[in-house]
């Protein structure tokens, strides 16, 4: 075999081979590391492949089960969150909530078309990091509060101002570490949301300054409880990595509701060490966070949220079978607002990227005007619009998810479970613990 140089000429008689070690990702990463000396910040989830839904498919109904017929037998989707003891539990009419994504990493046209897009259709959105805006709270009917280890924009106010509360202790991109905001995303205004000096990169911090162990979170539950009359949820947010036990101590500390998040969240800027080698997948986290709410008589009665990675209707039936009882998507709805549009791939290209693979959100260039805090590129976005399209997408993946219930024989989503799931792999038949398809064989199960 034989290759041609640069140059034109014959190379020697062996053809190139790529090491599975140091590829070329991999070498371009330790030059860039030799020449800047430093970690590399990115946003965006996972890039690696790590068993995911796609794993699994959905046992559709022949003779043995019996199929409901679309167009003229009900398949609900409404959800409650919040059951276990606020006395305003959160009511949503579909099982899609949109994740916590803070003013500061999105422009507020981002965060405006957000909120419409999650009313149109009946569910919620959340603030994130760095306090509430007077555009999310106005367009989002169901608004939930992040209270993260930061405290940024904090206020009693606010947490009366919204729906529920959710204590962020880790998130699946980052589980165990802090966020970052570069300082050109600290304009005036999240500066002064933040108390924060304009234009300093900021890290946020990876622990609540006021607990060190479930006792604690018992007490901030608590605090919180007191703040809002007993109203309101709370909310639990942990990063995927020991959730069997993360759950338990959670459950045990007075949560309402637990958000579980996958590896393959995203996130607005974190090292990319953390994002690719921290964490444990989504899959593999859902039934272990079921079976810590079914030792503790809990699965149903405190309600389960998973997020990570979830794109369409298909992920969200899975997700269910497997024992949630809502999902949270982030990247996804971004996407469906106009982020990462092909119309934009010039723009993109001048910022080294392309359309559909644009993963430095933290450094506020973004030309959809969704992931800055440049005027002339946040005022891109029209909130209206945006909402618009997020609603499309939303309607888009309940009806998804409905026709494949349906098929299994289910008048609710939440009845779909395990029974009606098979795996493809048997790394994926372990950890979402179903058979593998076309046997009865569960990896680890039965002493196998």
């Amino acid at each position: 075999m034989s290759s041609s140089n640069g140059g034109g000429t014959s190379a020697p008689g062996w053809g190139l081979r790529e090491s599975a070690t140091f590829d070329r990702a991999t070498i371009a990463e330790i030059q860039r590391a030799a020449r800047e000396g430093i970690y590399d910040i990115r946003g965006g989830g996972a890039k690696r492949k790590v068993p995911h839904f796609d794993d699994l498919l959905l046992l559709g109904a022949s003779i043995s089960r019996y199929p409901l017929e679309g167009y003229r037998e009900r398949c609900a989707t409404d959800v409650v969150l919040g059951t276990r003891f606020a006395s305003k539990p959160v009511k949503l009419e579909i099982p899609i909530t949109i994740a916590g994504m803070s003013f500061g990493a999105l422009s507020a046209q981002a965060k405006e078309a957000l909120g419409r897009g999650a009313t149109a259709m009946g569910t919620s959105t959340t603030t994130g990091d760095g306090g509430m805006t007077p555009e999310e709270r106005e367009s989002s009917k169901i608004l939930v509060y992040q209270l993260l280890p930061s405290r940024y924009g904090m206020n009693p106010d606010d947490l009366r101002r919204a729906d529920a509360i959710e204590i962020v202790i880790g998130q699946g991109a980052k589980p165990g570490g802090g966020g970052m905001l570069l300082g050109q995303k600290i304009s005036d205004r999240v500066a002064e949301m933040r108390n924060l000096p304009q234009g300093i990169d900021q890290r946020s911090a990876c622990r609540h300054p006021d607990w060190t162990g479930p006792d604690d979170l018992e007490i901030k539950i608590e605090e919180l409880r007191e703040i809002t009359d007993g109203e309101k949820p709370i909310f639990v947010k942990v990063g995927a990595s020991r959730p069997y036990y993360d759950i338990a101590l959670a459950v045990k500390s007075g949560a309402d509701v637990i958000v579980l998040d996958g590896m393959q969240g995203g996130t607005a800027a974190t090292q990319d060490v953390f994002i690719e080698h921290v964490g444990i997948p989504t899959l593999a986290a859902i039934p272990q966070a079921v079976e810590a709410l079914q030792e503790l008589g809990m699965h149903r009665k405190v309600q389960l949220v998973v997020s990570g990675g979830i794109r369409s209707g298909a992920d969200v039936a899975k997700a269910l079978a497997l024992g949630a009882d809502a999902v949270s998507i982030g990247t996804g709805a971004l996407i469906a607002i106009g982020d990462n549009a092909p119309a934009l791939d010039e723009e993109y290209r001048a910022l080294g990227s392309a359309a559909g693979f644009y993963d430095d959100w933290h450094e506020g260039r973004d030309p959809a005007g969704i992931l800055t805090q440049d005027p002339e590129l946040a005022s891109r976005l029209d909130p209206e619009l945006g909402g618009r399209r997020l609603a499309n997408y939303l309607r888009t993946m309940v009806l998804e998810t409905q026709t494949l219930a349906r098929a299994c024989g289910k008048s609710h989503v939440h009845n779909l479970e395990p029974e009606d799931l098979v795996a493809l792999t048997i790394e994926a038949a372990a950890m979402a613990r179903v058979p593998l398809a076309g046997t009865s064989w569960i990896p680890g199960r039965n002493g196998l």
